[in-house]
C-alpha cells in the first residue's frame, strides 16, 4: 500500500529530521513508528499525507507518487488522527465526525448517518451526538477522534501519538478498540508513538528510529524482542524485553493440575482425596465453578467450608485467550504462588505453579512463538490462541 523509498527531509537550516528512510509499509496492516524524540517519526507521516513536503526520494501510495495528486484530494483520501482528539470544539460530536463525508458532497442526512453508525463501531453511546467535545471524557474525545478519521471509509489511517494524553487505563481501552475495529475493517494503519509497550502490542510490523531520523530496525515485534539489531535497539526496548516476548506465547498447552480443586461443598472424604503431597493448597470454586479462593487441606472442613476464611485466589487468566506473561504475573502476584486458570466463563479449569510455567517459557524460548509462524501479536496469527494472545 505504501512505500517510502529513500526519503530525506532537511529544513533550511540544514537540521534533517529523516534521513534516507526507506520501508514498505505491508497493506491492511498495523505498522508503528517509534524511537525517542528527535528521531523523524512524525514528520514521516505528515510526509504520506503531505503536510509535509520531503527534500529527496519518494513516497508511494498504491504505487503512485502522492506528489502526482492534489493535496487536498490525498488529504480527504487518509485518515488522520492526533493527540487529544483535535475536534471542533463549536460543533457537536455527530458534526465532527461528519466533517470528511460533508467536504466530499455527502448530503447531511447520509454523513449524520455515518457518524451514528461509527460512534456505535468505536464503543460511544449514540445518545452523546448531540454533545460538544468540551462535554465528553479524553477518552471519548479520542473514540471521536477515531470515529472522524474513520468516516469516509479511508484505505489509509494515519495516527499520531493518539492515546499518549489519556491515563494507562482508558489508553488500554483504546488499543483494545482499535484491534477490534482493525480486525473487522482491516485498514492500512501508520501509527506513531515514542511508547516500546503500545508498538509491540499494536504492531504488526515495527520501524525503530534512531535521532536524526535513520532506521535502525524494521521487522515483527516477536522479532524485534528477540533479535535487536544492535546496542541501541537492545538499549531502547528496555532490560525486560524477555518478559515482553511471552505475550507471544499461548496458554492453550500450558499443563494445568484439576485435582487440586474441591467445590465448597465437598465432603471430608472429598477433600482428603485431593489432597496432594506436591501441592500444599487447594482451590475451593463455588457450586457455579467459579474460583473462590486457596486453603490449605487441613484447614478445610467437610460440608462446611466457609468462603470468608479463605486466601484470595488473584486474578485468574483464561486458558488459551492469555499469554504465558499473563499467566506468570498470576502465578507471581497469588498469594500461595499459584495460578488459577479458568475457561471463557470464569469457571476454574486448572492450577499451575510457577515451576511449570517457567518450564514452559522455557520451552518456548527454545522453539519460537507457539502457533505464531513468525507473525506477531498484533498481526495475523495461524490459530485460535496466539491470536487471542494479543
Amino acid at each position: 500500500m505504501i512505500r517510502i523509498d529513500s526519503v530525506t527531509k532537511r529544513y533550511p537550516d540544514g537540521t534533517v529530521a529523516v534521513d534516507r528512510l526507506s520501508l514498505e509499509i505491508p497493506d491492511r496492516s498495523i505498522t508503528v513508528l517509534v524511537g525517542p524524540s528527535g528521531c523523524g517519526k512524525t514528520t514521516t507521516l505528515r510526509m504520506i499525507n503531505r503536510m509535509v513536503e520531503p527534500s529527496e526520494g519518494r513516497i508511494l501510495l498504491d504505487g503512485a507518487d502522492v506528489k502526482e495528486q492534489p493535496v487536498n484530494t490525498l488529504r480527504r483520501s487518509m485518515g488522520y488522527v492526533i493527540q487529544n482528539a483535535g475536534l471542533f470544539q463549536h460543533r457537536t460530536i455527530v458534526d465532527n465526525i461528519a466533517t470528511v463525508p460533508r467536504l466530499l458532497g455527502w448530503g447531511k442526512q447520509k454523513s449524520r448517518a455515518r457518524a451514528v453508525e461509527l460512534m456505535e463501531r468505536v464503543g460511544l453511546d449514540p445518545a452523546l451526538a448531540k454533545r460538544y467535545p468540551y462535554q465528553l471524557s479524553g477518552g471519548q474525545q479520542q473514540r471521536v477522534g477515531v470515529a472522524r478519521a474513520l468516516a469516509a471509509d479511508p484505505p489509509v489511517l494515519l495516527m499520531d501519538e493518539p492515546f499518549s494524553a489519556v491515563d494507562p487505563v482508558v489508553r488500554k481501552g483504546l488499543q483494545e478498540e482499535l484491534l477490534r475495529i482493525q480486525d473487522e475493517l482491516g485498514k492500512t494503519i501508520v501509527f506513531v508513538t515514542h511508547d516500546i509497550d503500545e508498538a509491540i502490542r499494536l504492531g504488526t510490523m515495527v520501524a525503530v528510529l534512531r535521532t536524526g531520523g535513520r532506521l535502525a530496525q524494521y521487522a515483527p515485534p516477536a522479532e524485534l524482542l528477540t533479535h535487536p539489531a544492535d546496542a541501541f535497539v537492545e538499549d531502547f526496548l528496555g532490560t525486560d524485553r524477555g518478559i515482553r516476548r511471552l505475550s507471544f506465547f499461548g496458554t492453550a498447552e500450558l499443563e494445568l493440575l484439576t485435582s487440586p480443586i474441591v467445590a465448597v461443598d465437598s465432603t471430608a472424604e472429598q477433600i482428603a482425596a485431593r489432597a496432594r503431597a506436591d501441592v500444599p493448597y487447594l482451590l475451593v470454586t463455588g457450586l457455579d465453578g467459579r474460583p473462590l479462593g486457596w486453603s490449605e487441606p487441613g484447614d478445610l472442613t467437610g460440608g462446611r467450608i466457609d468462603p470468608a476464611r479463605l486466601l484470595p485466589h488473584g486474578r485468574p487468566f483464561v486458558r488459551g485467550g492469555e499469554s504465558l506473561r499473563a499467566a506468570l504475573d498470576c502465578a507471581v502476584l497469588s498469594p500461595t504462588g499459584w495460578a488459577v486458570g479458568v475457561d471463557d466463563t470464569g469457571r476454574a479449569v486448572g492450577v499451575v505453579s510457577q515451576q511449570t510455567i517457567g518450564a514452559a517459557i522455557r520451552a518456548a524460548h527454545a522453539g519460537g512463538p507457539a502457533n505464531a509462524e513468525g507473525r506477531t501479536e498484533a498481526g495475523e496469527h495461524a490459530g485460535a490462541d496466539a491470536k487471542a494472545v494479543r
